[in-house]
C-alpha cells in the first residue's frame, strides 16, 4: 500500500515542500524562493506563476533527495497564505500579480463599502470586519482600478487553490480559506447570495466550496512533467497555512491553541462554537465541525528576518568562521540583555497591523533608545514586541469568550529557545513545541492522508504524527518587568496612532 504523502506550503517568503511517511517522519524537504513586490506604498504583491515554478523546483529536489518513486505518493495536500485574490481567465492564465495579506491598497474602498452596506450587516454574515487585507477588498479594487483584469476574470483563487489548479486543472475553494470573502456565511459555511449581490461580486468569481480534506482532482500529465510527480496522484483542496499549522501542531479539541511564528505572527484557537469578534479573525477550521478564532499580526518571524537583513552585516560576515548563522548570533546577543531590554520597547507593526487594532497606518517603533543601548537591546526588544502582540491577541480572545491554557508553538521562530521562552514569560502561558519546522506541511499531508483514506480520521492522524519535543513554562520572576513594558507597549500605540496616520 502507498504510504507516502506530499505537502506543499505556499508561505510569504518561500514555499516548502516535504514528503512524509505515514508516521509523520520526514523523508525529504526542500524550499523554493520567490519575491514580494512593493510597487507603491501600501502595496505588497506576489506572482502566482513564480509560486508554481518554485513548487516544481522544490518538488523535484524533494523527490531526488529522498530517492522517492513518485508513484509511491498516495496523496498531496496544499496549504497557503491567507487572503489572496488570484484572478485567472477561462484558460487558467494569471491576469495580474495578486495582492497578498500585507496589502492595504483597498482601505478606502473597504471603508466606503462598509458605510454603504453597514458594518453590522457585513459582520453578521461573514463574522469578520471588512478591511483591506481580505480577499473581498482586493477584488473590488480590481473592479475600480484594473477593469481590464476584472473583465477577463473567470475565477478568483486562493493561494493553495491556485497550486491545486496547476496540479489538477480543477478549480476549487476550500471552506477554511473562504473567510477571505465577506459574502461567505461563516456560521453555516455557504455563500450568501444577498451579500454577494450587495457587494457587486459576480457569482462566477466564486468557486464551489469543498471540505479541506476532499479530493478535488488528480495530478495531470502536464503537471507531472513540470513537477516530477506521477500522473494520477490524488490532490485534496487543502487550506489556510495557519490552520494547517494548527493541525500539524496537534490541535484538535476545543480551546487548544497554536502560536504561529512564521513570517507573520498570531494565534489560532480551536473552538466548537461560533465565536465572532470584530477585533479578531474567524474562519472554519480544516477539521470539520470546528472554527478557529485567530489573532493575526504582521510582525512575526518576519521582524527578525528584517532585523538580520538590515543590521546583520557583521554577523553574516562571521557566520562561516563561527559556524553560526546570523540569526543564531542574534539570539546570542539578545540573550545577554536582561528581560525587558532595559526599557526598550518595540511596536512590531511593520506593514500596518491586523488584529486586534486593524490599523493599516500603524508603524514599527523603537522606544527607549539612548547611548547605553546596543544592537542586542534592539534585537531582544524586537522579540519582546512580537510577544506583546501575542499577549494582546490572547487578552482580546479571552474577552471574546475563548480562554487559553497552553500554547503550541510552530514556525521558524519556535526554533529559538530564547524567543519561545520570552513569549511564555510575556503571555504567562506554558508553551509546547512540536516539530516546528514541519508543522504546516504536516497539517497539509494529514488532510491528504485523511482524504485518501490512509488515516481513519484526524485523531488517528495526529496520534501517529505529532510529538512534543520541548516545553517552556513562564518565569514568575520576570512578570513584573514584562507587565510594565506591556503597559508601555499599549500606551505607545494609543498615543501615536493619530500621528501614524499623517
Amino acid at each position: 500500500m502507498k504510504e507516502l504523502l506530499l505537502g506543499i506550503d505556499i508561505g510569504t517568503s518561500a514555499c516548502k515542500v516535504a514528503i512524509f511517511r505515514k508516521n509523520g517522519e520526514v523523508v525529504a524537504a526542500a524550499n523554493g524562493d520567490y519575491k514580494v513586490y512593493y510597487p507603491k506604498p501600501g502595496y505588497a504583491e506576489q506572482d502566482p506563476d513564480e509560486w508554481w515554478r518554485a513548487v516544481c523546483k522544490a518538488t523535484k529536489e524533494c523527490i531526488g533527495k529522498g530517492a522517492v518513486d513518485p508513484a509511491d505518493i498516495a496523496g498531496i495536500g496544499v496549504d497557503g497564505q491567507s487572503w489572496s485574490a488570484i484572478a485567472v481567465d477561462k484558460q487558467g492564465n494569471v491576469l495580474a500579480r495578486t495582492p497578498i495579506w500585507m496589502d492595504n491598497r483597498a482601505a478606502g474602498i473597504c471603508d466606503r463599502v462598509t458605510r454603504e452596506i453597514g458594518e453590522d450587516e457585513i459582520f453578521r454574515v461573514s463574522g469578520n470586519p471588512l478591511t483591506a487585507q481580505y480577499t473581498t477588498g482586493k477584488v473590488l479594487w480590481y473592479q475600480e482600478n484594473r477593469p481590464e483584469v476584472y473583465q477577463e476574470t473567470d475565477k478568483i483563487l486562493q493561494s493553495n487553490a491556485f497550486i491545486v489548479y496547476r496540479l489538477t486543472g480543477k478549480v476549487s475553494q476550500d471552506i477554511c480559506q473562504s473567510y477571505g470573502w465577506h459574502c461567505f456565511d461563516m456560521e453555516h459555511g455557504t455563500w450568501d447570495e444577498d451579500m454577494r449581490q450587495a457587494m457587486g461580486i459576480p457569482e462566477g468569481f466564486l468557486p464551489e466550496i469543498s471540505p479541506c480534506h476532499a479530493v478535488v482532482g488528480t495530478v495531470t500529465k502536464e503537471a507531472a512533467r513540470e513537477s516530477g510527480l506521477a500522473e494520477g496522484i490524488p490532490v485534496v483542496a487543502g487550506g489556510l497555512d495557519a490552520a494547517c499549522g494548527t493541525l500539524g501542531a496537534g490541535v484538535l479539541k476545543n480551546g487548544e491553541t497554536q502560536e504561529q511564528g512564521g513570517q507573520a505572527g498570531g494565534i489560532s484557537i480551536c473552538t466548537d462554537t461560533y465565536k465572532a469578534d470584530k477585533r479578531l479573525i474567524l474562519s472554519h477550521y480544516v477539521v470539520p465541525g470546528y472554527w478557529i478564532l485567530q489573532g493575526g499580526t504582521t510582525g512575526g518571524g518576519g521582524v527578525m528576518r528584517w532585523m538580520e537583513r538590515e543590521f546583520g552585516d557583521y554577523e553574516r560576515m562571521m557566520a562561516d568562521e563561527l559556524g553560526k548563522s546570523a540569526l543564531v548570533q542574534f539570539n546570542e546577543i539578545a540573550g545577554k540583555v536582561a528581560p525587558g531590554s532595559d526599557g526598550v520597547v518595540f511596536l512590531p507593526y511593520m506593514s500596518g497591523e491586523r488584529t486586534p487594532i486593524w490599523d493599516p497606518c500603524a508603524k514599527g517603533v523603537f522606544y527607549g533608545l539612548d547611548f547605553s543601548k546596543t544592537k542586542g537591546h534592539m534585537v531582544r526588544a524586537a522579540m519582546e514586541g512580537v510577544a506583546y502582540s501575542v499577549r494582546h491577541n490572547l487578552e482580546t480572545a479571552k474577552e471574546a469568550g475563548a480562554s487559553v491554557e497552553v500554547l503550541r508553538a510552530m514556525g521558524g521562530s519556535a526554533n529559538s529557545l530564547l524567543w519561545t521562552q520570552i513569549k511564555s514569560d510575556i503571555t504567562g502561558k506554558p508553551i509546547e513545541v512540536p516539530d516546528s519546522d514541519t508543522a504546516t506541511t504536516l497539517g497539509a499531508v494529514i488532510l491528504a492522508g485523511v482524504g485518501v483514506g490512509l488515516y481513519r480520521d484526524f485523531k488517528e492522524a495526529v496520534d501517529l504524527t505529532v510529538t512534543v519535543k520541548r516545553e517552556h513554562k513562564p518565569n514568575p520572576e520576570v512578570k513584573e518587568i514584562y507587565d510594565r513594558n506591556y503597559g508601555i507597549y499599549l500606551e505607545l500605540y494609543r498615543n501615536l496612532k493619530e500621528t501614524m496616520k499623517k
